[in-house]
């Protein structure tokens, strides 16, 4: 009895030793945190597309803000799953945080067969930046003026696969725009996946691929140098950038209705306290004037979602893309 009832207090000694180093350790790591050393915004695209340059608005205020340095990182592949897996693997102690989007964060876990990462259980939501709809764009001297026009174009292509369509790789939201599209017309498309919208832009623009769906914010600037012609928004209200094109719904779709967002993460695990904070002070930058004025010429809504409801939204976006995936029969493996 004397035996067993020492080796329950040793037992219980133990539990508590336990437990106060790891809530020793939490408090360490948040009070050196963020000065002790840079915070590593992981973006896991390459450079040139719309997460990086989101990631580049907001870092530069966010030095200034926590009296760090943010430093970019991109790791590309995989619509946004190398990157995210990377993310994923970092300590949670506020010194990472990642770029994430519909694609990393919605549409990939049921895309691809396996992941090296969970979208809900791997990550920490801090803050929602902002979403916006695609644009539809072909090069200045494509024949198409309309969503009709390149309809019947892609039919008229149909034993060559139809017509082709660039994106920043397999899974990601342009990508989906696409088979969404050739999913409710019953057109035949063919997906030439890039690595970032940097060079897919380029080749739509040379002529080599025939159309690409992308953010205000990656082809508006070509749109307006004339390189570029829009088609049509994947929304159901045009863009105050774009007054005068119209949507897919309008260009006869009716139904048709997606929106790309870009959120920030941080690894699970990371203390409240540090995620927090960074959200307060994301969101302070976002409400700026002129990051709010960007976001905006970029195609953008600006949000100001809360950790848990950013948690909420992103369930409700990995479901709804589930089940657009499983009928459309889409695998990016």
């Amino acid at each position: 009895m004397q035996r067993r009832t020492l080796i329950q207090h040793t037992l219980a000694a133990s539990t508590l030793l336990l437990g106060a180093t790891v809530v020793t350790t939490s408090a360490m790591a948040q009070s050196s945190w963020p000065t002790s050393k840079p915070i590593t915004y992981v973006v896991p695209f390459p450079p040139g597309g719309n997460t990086d340059t989101l990631a580049r608005v907001i870092a530069q205020p966010l030095n200034k803000a926590l009296g760090t340095s943010v430093i970019i990182e991109n790791k590309g592949g995989a619509g946004g799953s190398v990157g995210s897996a990377l993310a994923a693997r970092a300590p949670a102690d506020g010194f990472t945080i990642l770029g994430g989007t519909i694609s990393s964060h919605a549409i990939n876990v049921s895309l691809y067969s396996k992941l090296d990462y969970d979208p809900i259980k791997s990550f920490t939501p801090i803050a929602m930046i902002g979403s916006g709809p695609l644009v539809l764009v072909v090069p200045a001297s494509s024949p198409y003026k309309t969503l009709a026009e390149v309809l019947a174009g892609s039919k008229a292509k149909a034993a060559v696969g139809g017509l082709s369509s660039a994106s920043p790789g397999s899974g990601t939201s342009n990508h989906m725009a696409l088979e969404l599209l050739a999913y409710q017309t019953g057109v035949k498309f063919t997906h030439v996946p890039y690595k970032g919208s940097g060079p897919a832009v380029q080749d739509v623009m040379g002529g080599q691929v025939d159309m690409m769906f992308d953010t205000g914010l990656v082809v508006g600037p070509h749109i307006q140098a004339g390189k570029l012609r829009p088609i049509a928004v994947t929304s159901s209200k045009r863009l105050e950038s774009l007054p005068d094109v119209p949507t897919v719904a309008e260009s006869g779709e009716k139904g048709f209705d997606m929106g790309s967002w870009q959120a920030v993460f941080a690894p699970a695990g990371t203390p409240k306290a540090i995620v927090d904070r960074l959200h307060d002070e994301i969101l302070k930058v976002i409400a700026t004037p002129e990051v709010q004025a960007r976001l905006k010429s970029f195609g953008m809504q600006p949000s100001r979602m809360t950790p848990a409801e950013l948690a909420e939204f992103q369930k409700t976006e990995v479901a709804k893309w589930a089940a657009v995936i499983k009928a459309a029969g889409i695998k990016a493996d």
